[in-house]
């Protein structure tokens, strides 16, 4: 590639740019031309530590070299086989892979080509199987409040993220959503897990069970640790409640491991962390290392087998995407699969999850910070508001953080963080003490 593509454009109008402050973006933009490992290179020739694996996504660490010759190699050989009554063979390898590192039972794969792809054909599954298994009346999708579900439909609709879905009209009908598990004031500087009220707030489905009736609810879909609204943890007991009243009402439990799947937790999901196996897990992200866009939704034999009834020459689930299974994007999905088991990448998180919160929650006593939360290789410091201007705070620190060489994250005024898993302890300590250098001097 020649130098010249990697110059800044003079124009940067044409582009929309996604969850983006466009006009002041486009004022002082921040742009990056090259990654290797866990760096960035700016436009500017700045080297910056990745502290978000991109958009919690490169969980291998940047331009790995498996993952680029197996994109390389397969665009090269077939760059696209149809979707539809076609099949090759890395998608049916790349799914069985899936399920070799899946939790127990979710023996089946449905490929989309992005989170809020996956969470769509999660909730469209969930309203299908219970009425090939003659129980069409259960159409309630049960959310929580502060979720992030992707931003289509569906995914706004169950989702509890007022700016996501304040704008665009009525929405799906029949949906409910649970509290979230924050308790703002209270637990605050908990590392991990907190004790005390999981078994209290899962029991609000209970609730919501008795108003609408078991009868009538479909799926509740929650992220195990909700990510994207800023790193809330689930109180100890809570996600294994859930699943107990879902089981006890026939209601199925979808986890939402888009940012949680593949070892950010130091287990392959979340639900080998908490020991909590749902009925489907929605996935993306890690899936390819940030690569080629690809997600997954993994479901019990279960499910799959209700929808595999009837004559045989008849499609048995109408739903699908052009690219779902892509030969790029399988490929792709095997060469970071294999990247993590080369280098134990979906359990490394374990080892280094005390260093992590040590050095996390050694910012406590800096100006500003009112909360540190962590999890595995997730990490959240929430900073107090400037009076009148909520957000300004944590994005000042954003764009600083840009200017002295890390890659943060903020949603809101929480500084949000989930750095490659191949970061190394000294990585950590120019993160966080980059970091603190960075809370000392905001106003």
């Amino acid at each position: 590639m020649s130098n010249r593509q990697n110059i800044a454009p003079n124009d940067l109008s044409a582009f929309w740019m996604p969850f983006t402050a466009n006009r002041q973006f486009k004022k002082a933009p921040r742009m990056f031309v090259a990654a290797k490992d866990m760096y960035y290179t700016t436009s500017d020739g700045r080297q910056v530590l990745d502290g978000t694996a991109g958009l919690w996504c490169v969980n291998a660490g940047h331009c790995r070299p498996k993952i680029v010759s197996a994109i390389a190699e397969q665009a090269a050989e077939m760059d696209y086989a149809p979707a539809f009554q076609m099949g090759h063979p890395k998608a049916f390898q790349l799914a069985n892979a899936l399920v070799g590192i899946a939790p127990e039972g979710l023996n089946h794969v449905l490929y989309t080509n992005s989170g809020s792809e996956s969470v769509e054909t999660a909730l469209k599954v969930a309203l299908a199987y219970h009425r090939v298994k003659g129980d069409g009346a259960r159409f309630r999708l049960i959310g929580r409040e502060r979720g992030y579900h992707g931003v289509n439909f569906g995914g706004i609709s169950v989702g509890g993220i007022v700016t996501n879905r304040k704008m665009f009209g009525t929405l799906l009908t029949g949906v409910d959503h649970m509290p979230h598990t924050h308790t703002p004031g209270k637990n605050t500087f908990t590392r991990g897990e907190r004790e005390g009220d999981g078994e209290a707030l899962a029991n609000e489905l209970e609730r919501i069970v008795t108003l609408h009736d078991a009868s009538t609810i479909a799926a509740v879909i929650v992220e195990p640790v909700a990510g994207s609204t800023g790193v809330l943890i689930p109180p100890k007991g809570y996600l294994k409640k859930l699943r107990e009243i879902t089981k006890k009402h026939g209601i199925l439990l979808i986890f939402d491991e888009v940012i949680t799947g593949f070892g950010r937790l130091g287990t392959p999901f979340a639900a080998d962390y908490f020991g909590v196996v749902p009925d489907m897990i929605v996935c993306a992200k890690g899936l390819t290392n940030g690569t080629i866009p690809m997600g997954a939704v993994l479901v019990t034999s279960e499910i799959h087998d209700a929808f595999m009834q009837g004559p045989e020459h008849m499609i048995e689930f109408f739903h699908g995407y052009t690219y779902s299974g892509n030969p790029v994007a399988a490929a792709a999905g095997l060469g970071t699969l294999e990247t993590y088991k080369d280098e134990g990448l979906l359990t490394r998180g374990a080892d280094l999850a005390k260093y992590w919160e040590d050095a996390l929650h050694s910012l406590k006593s800096l100006p500003h910070v009112i909360d540190i939360r962590n999890l595995g290789l997730i990490g959240a410091v929430e900073l107090e508001p400037i009076a009148g201007s909520p957000t300004k705070r944590a994005f000042s620190a954003f764009v600083k953080a840009f200017e002295e060489g890390i890659l943060i994250r903020t949603t809101g005024d929480i500084i949000a963080m989930s750095p490659p898993l191949i970061i190394e302890k000294a990585q950590i300590d120019t993160l966080i003490g980059k970091l603190g250098e960075i809370l000392k001097g905001l106003e």
